[in-house]
C-alpha cells in the first residue's frame, strides 16, 4: 500500500520542536511548501534516473506549474559503457536544474555520475542534485589500519559537482546514516539534509491506536538521530550486546507491555535486527510491533522474510518505508505490511530553496 503523495504536504512539514520548546534543534523539513513566499517559488526542470521515473511523476504533480521533468535517453555503447544524452540541451541556459538520482545500485552510479557532472557545465541558472539515499553512509569510518571509509569517497565525488552559474551545487539527502558525514563535503556543494520522520509522525497520528504509540529505537545510535523528534512520545530503548559470534537484542529501557510499540531507524538491509527487535518487544508484553526506516535498502530481496507465502505479515503490524530506494518501492507495492511512505512533498519543497 502506498501512501499518497499529497498527504505528505504542508500539513507534515509543521516544525517539531523538542523538550517543550527549550531544544534549540529544528527537526526537518526545513521548508514548508505551502507557507514558502510565491514571489520566491521558481520553475524546476527535473531530470530523473529511469528508476527513479515514479516519483518525479510524483514530484511534477504536486506543484506542476513549477516543476517540469525533462528528458534523458539512457543506452548503453557496445562495451556496455553508458551512451546518454540529455534531450533540449540548449534550453536549460539560465533555469533552476535538478537530477532525481538513485545510487542503490552501484553498477549504475557511473552514468548518473557523467549526467551530475554535464548538467552545471550548460550554462543553467542553478543545479540541484536530490539523492534521497546515500548509499556508503554505512562505512563512514575507520576501526583498522587499512579499512575504507567509502562515506568519504561518495562525498568527494559529489563535491566535486562543476559550480552553476549561480554557484555551488546543492544535495538533497534525507537521514543520512551519521550526522558527522555531514562533514564529508566540501565548500563547493551545499548540502540539505532531510528527514522522513515528519511523514511518519503524521501517519501515526493517523492511526486508530494513535494514543497508545510508543517508539522504540534497536539501538543507541538511532536513539541519538531521532529521539529528540519524538519527545512527545513513550519510548523504548533496545540495545545490541555480543554474546560470542553472536549479536544479541535486549531492552536497555522503557515498558513495551500493552502499547502498539514503531521501531524507527534509519535504514533497514537483511532485516535482521528488526526482527530480534520485534521478538523481544513481543516477549515484553506490546500488543503491537510494527517499523519504519526511511531507506529499505533490502539486498537481495531480503523483504521478503517480513511477509508470507500467502500474503500476510510475520510479526509486524505495518512496516513503512519510503520511496528512496525506489526499487524496493515497486518490489513491495500492494505487499503487507509494508506501506510505502513518499518523499514527494518535501523533495518538491526542497527545489524551491
Amino acid at each position: 500500500m502506498a501512501i499518497p503523495a499529497s498527504m505528505t504536504g504542508g500539513q507534515l512539514s509543521r516544525r517539531h520542536s523538542s523538550y517543550n520548546g527549550q531544544d534549540i534543534r529544528i527537526a526537518a523539513p526545513n521548508i514548508d511548501l505551502d507557507e514558502f513566499p510565491g514571489n520566491l517559488k521558481h520553475d524546476c526542470l527535473l531530470y530523473y534516473f529511469p528508476e527513479c521515473e515514479a516519483l518525479a511523476d510524483k514530484i511534477a504533480g504536486l506543484i506542476p506549474d513549477k516543476v517540469t521533468l525533462g528528458k534523458i535517453k539512457w543506452s548503453h555503447f557496445a562495451d556496455g559503457f553508458p551512451n546518454v544524452f540529455i534531450k533540449d540541451a540548449m534550453k536549460v541556459r539560465n533555469r533552476h536544474v535538478a537530477f532525481l538520482a538513485s545510487f542503490q545500485t552501484p553498477a549504475s552510479i557511473f552514468e548518473q555520475i557523467s549526467i551530475i557532472y554535464q548538467l552545471p557545465r550548460l550554462f543553467v541558472g542553478s543545479f540541484t542534485l536530490v539523492l534521497p539515499y546515500f548509499p556508503t553512509g554505512t562505512a563512514e569510518r575507520v576501526e583498522a589500519e587499512g579499512e575504507v571509509a567509502t562515506a568519504f569517497t561518495l562525498a568527494r565525488i559529489l563535491s566535486n559537482i562543476p559550480l552553476s552559474r549561480g554557484g555551488p551545487s546543492s544535495i538533497v539527502i534525507f537521514d543520512i546514516h551519521a550526522l558527522q558525514e555531514r562533514f564529508y563535503f566540501g565548500d563547493t556543494v551545499l548540502p540539505l539534509f532531510e528527514s522522513g520522520i515528519p511523514l511518519l509522525r503524521q501517519v501515526l497520528r493517523q492511526l486508530d491506536d494513535s494514543d497508545n504509540i510508543t517508539v522504540a529505537y534497536p539501538d543507541e545510535g538511532a536513539w541519538k538521530r531521532f529521539h529528540y523528534q519524538f519527545d512527545d512520545y513513550p519510548e523504548v530503548i533496545c540495545t545490541k550486546v555480543r554474546d560470542g559470534d553472536k549479536r544479541i537484542v535486549r531492552l536497555k529501557e522503557g515498558q513495551a507491555r500493552g502499547r502498539h510499540v514503531v521501531i524507527v531507524d534509519d535504514l533497514v538491509q537483511s532485516g535482521g535486527t528488526l526482527m530480534e527487535c520485534q521478538k523481544l518487544l513481543k516477549s515484553q508484553g506490546a500488543e503491537h510491533v510494527s517499523a519504519y526506516v526511511t531507506h529499505g535498502v533490502f539486498p537481495n530481496q531480503s523483504w521478503q522474510k517480513f511477509v508470507r507465502a500467502n500474503g500476510s505479515s510475520t510479526g509486524f503490524k505495518y512496516f513503512w518505508i519510503t520511496d528512496s530506494c525506489p526499487g524496493t518501492a515497486a518490489a513491495v507495492e500492494g505487499k503487507a505490511p509494508f506501506q510505502v511512505i513518499s518523499l514527494a512533498a518535501p523533495i518538491a519543497a526542497a527545489l524551491q530553496i
